[in-house]
This record gives structure tokens, sequence and C-alpha cells, in this order.
């Protein structure tokens, strides 16, 4: 999966562990793989805008902003996450509450991100994202191509039509350094669309590309 043989394979093991079978260590903290998450988060982020800066070299700073949220999105790296396998190596607590954390995949991800570069190295890291996900799973001229920002979809049609529009934070679902948004796109005080992430804007542009669907736009 990676491109290579792990060193420390107890990296892996931890990065693929979900907080919901997560052991409390001898400091009193529990082993899970929220801590190589974040790492994993930053790493990845950085190495995709820095592909993306030296790809284009003349497009600014918005282009550039826009196509690595596209790359690094919730929805974006859970699809991923099942595209690579990783779905079918995650350790967790099989319950409802567990399988209501629709980014449970994206997570493990840039878990296992994080466990690489701790593992082999930044040079290795690099190489495994841009060759083992980036390139073989993302078109990026398909991509520039996608307009994926719903929610001015939305808002653009309601205001064609007339019609009253809000998006609302239905729920936050809080567990340890992990929050899960839901949020609801509502029009003439009905909801037409539905979305979970775990920042208020992720779970808006999810819930604002269900209500596109919806609405045929």
């Amino acid at each position: 999966m990676i491109g290579g043989n792990p060193l420390n394979i107890d990296l892996y093991v931890l990065a693929t562990s979900h907080s919901s079978v997560a052991k409390t260590n001898l400091g009193g903290i529990k082993d899970s793989n929220e801590r190589l998450e974040f790492l994993g988060d930053a790493i990845l982020g950085s190495v995709v805008a820095e592909h993306l800066f030296k790809k284009f070299p003349f497009k600014d700073e918005g282009f550039l902003t826009e196509t690595r949220s596209k790359i690094v999105n919730r929805e974006s790296l859970n699809l991923l996450a099942k595209k690579i396998g990783i779905n079918s190596i995650i350790s967790y607590e099989n319950n409802r509450n567990t399988r209501s954390h629709k980014s449970i995949y994206g997570n493990t991800l840039e878990a296992l991100v994080g466990a690489v570069y701790l593992d082999r190295g930044h040079s290795f890291c690099s190489n495994f994202i841009i060759r083992k996900l980036l390139v073989p799973h993302f078109d990026l001229d398909e991509l520039i191509e996608t307009d994926s920002n719903f929610k001015s979809k939305v808002i653009e049609w309601a205001q064609k039509e007339g019609k009253p529009l809000s998006f609302d934070i239905k729920n936050i679902i809080s567990k340890g350094n992990y929050k899960e948004f839901t949020a609801h796109v509502i029009i003439e005080e009905e909801v037409v669309g539905e979305g979970h992430g775990s920042s208020k804007k992720r779970a808006e542009q999810a819930a604002a590309s269900k209500a596109c669907q919806k609405l045929a736009l």
C-alpha cells in the first residue's frame, strides 16, 4: 500500500486503530490514531501544496488553494481511502456511534500518512503521497474543471428563484479531539440537503452537494 516495507510496524497498527478501540497507556492517554491523524493532515496538505505549486507555476494563490481543497477535503479522502483498501484494515468498535462517523476512512488515511512520515522520513512519505495517492487517483485537469463550490450554486439558485435559504448546524458530535458537524440546507422551511464534516464549512458543502442533487443543479 505504501510502496515499501514498514520499518516500525507498531506505527501502522496505531494508525489504523480508531479511538473506539484505543487502550489507555501508562501515561493515562488513549493510544488511538488521532495524534497521527493530526500530523498526517499537515504533511498531506504540505506535499499536495508543493506539488501544485510546481505543476502550475503561473496560477495564483486562490487557484492553488481551491485545487488543494478539492484533493484533501473529507469526502475526497474518504473515497480515496476506500480505493486503496484502508476500510479493510481499520480496527474499530462496530457500533452505531462509530459507524455514524462519516470521515473515519479519511481520518485513517491521514493517520497512515503520519505513520509513513515518522517511519520512513519526509522524502519517502512525499513519494508515497504523490506516486501512490495523487497521481494514480486524481486527474488534475478534470478536477480543475469540476466546480465543487456547491454552497455557491445553491445560493445563486435561491437568489434567482426568490426562495428563502438558510444553512443550519443541527448537531455536533464531540469525542476527544474529533468533532463531526451535521448541517442542513433549508429552503422554504424544508430540509433539502443534509451533510457531515469535520468543520462547519465542510458540513455545509456536503449538505449543499446533496441539495444540488435534489434540485438538479
